[in-house]
């Protein structure tokens, strides 16, 4: 049995795919794309920008519940953080468009990212406590490294150039070995 979406459910799933094929996609398109009228997206979305900031939050959502599932059972920081990885990567597909918009002007958007980012300097703050950072190098430096590795391997899942679990195996082994034989 197919699961009939609510109109906003269907243009969030619509705008999701067609931003990610084609980020210039106008709302016209992406209503099209829907199966709704552009008036009932405009019901629910007065702006493309109103559009992007209730894709943000639903991939912050998404994100958020990934990791949170992923990393419930972790014994270490360094194992969530592992995990965390293998649980964002294959998301990609929902979230490689929102790299390229600009949603952080949004308070609400500015206020979750700054959350998200200070529980990952946390993080690495407990791992390097752990060993698996030197306690030299800044926390900054790592967290911003994590985020760029993780943009790479959604490239390389994005050109079919790795499956999701060779691109977390990948950032992991970089960030904590380097890329040495």
């Amino acid at each position: 049995m197919k699961i009939k979406l609510t109109s906003r459910a269907a243009i969030l799933e619509a705008a999701f795919q067609i931003f990610n094929e084609k980020p210039t996609a106008s709302l016209g398109e992406v209503a099209n794309y829907a199966g709704v009228g552009r008036a009932t997206l405009h019901r629910h979305f007065s702006s493309r920008e109103d559009l992007m900031i209730a894709l943000a939050n639903s991939a912050f959502d998404e994100l958020d519940a990934a990791v949170d599932g992923a990393t419930t059972h972790a014994q270490t920081h360094t194992e969530g953080l592992k995990l965390a990885l293998e649980a964002i990567i294959p998301l990609a597909n929902r979230q490689w468009f929102l790299a390229h918009e600009a949603v952080e002007s949004d308070p609400d958007i500015a206020k979750r990212y700054a959350a998200d980012k200070q529980e990952l300097f946390q993080e690495i703050e407990q791992a390097k406590l752990e060993g698996t950072f030197s306690s030299d190098v800044p926390t900054n430096w790592i967290a911003e490294t994590y985020e760029n590795l993780i943009y790479s391997a959604w490239v390389l899942v994005k050109d079919q150039d790795a499956t999701p679990k060779q691109a977390a195996n990948l950032v992991w082994r970089t960030i904590t070995t380097g890329l040495k034989p």
